[in-house]
């Protein structure tokens, strides 16, 4: 296993809904496969009205139902995370569109900055919608989408670690 974890970054608007979902499940996805150490994670919002503050309490709830714990508190993205982070990936083209200010010229370790849902084997709409606003099941549905949404990105990312590791 590479010496230095991969790091990723998952974004949304605000940081309360879906990032801190997607930070969860994936968070989730990497404990089950006992991948921990090759890994460090976190969620971020485009704007900071949010900082400081817990997840929205239906992304608790439907992270609780689903046996995913959310941790940590809203913060905003700052130019400092793409020197931190390889990964950096927005829920949304407004999340994309939001963290041009942000991004440092092309000397930082992002390099990689792509949309959630262009994991998704059902893809659909590559975006994953702010649940917010939506139906009683808006947040049942974001959460199949993050879920299936970060299966497949831990499975590419693993196959990207595995190309990159050594012969023996």
């Amino acid at each position: 296993m590479p010496s230095k974890p991969t790091r990723v970054l998952f974004v949304c608007m605000g940081n309360i809904c879906r990032s801190p979902l997607a930070e969860g499940v994936f968070l989730s996805l990497i404990r089950s496969r006992g991948l921990e150490k090759g890994y460090a994670v976190d969620s971020a919002g485009t704007g900071g009205w949010h900082a400081g503050e817990s997840p929205d309490v239906r992304s608790i709830d439907v992270a609780r139902r689903n046996r995913v714990t959310l941790e940590g508190h809203a913060r905003q993205v700052r130019a400092a995370d793409f020197d931190d982070f390889d990964w950096v990936i927005a829920m949304d083209r407004q999340n994309l569109r939001d963290l041009r200010p942000f991004t440092p010229p092309p000397r930082g370790r992002a390099t990689r900055i792509h949309l959630l849902r262009e994991f998704d084997p059902d893809p659909g709409n590559q975006e994953v919608p702010d649940p917010s606003y939506g139906g009683p099941d808006g947040f049942d549905d974001v959460y199949a989408m993050v879920q299936r949404s970060c299966a497949a990105l831990l499975d590419h990312l693993e196959a990207l670690r595995v190309r990159a590791e050594p012969e023996p």
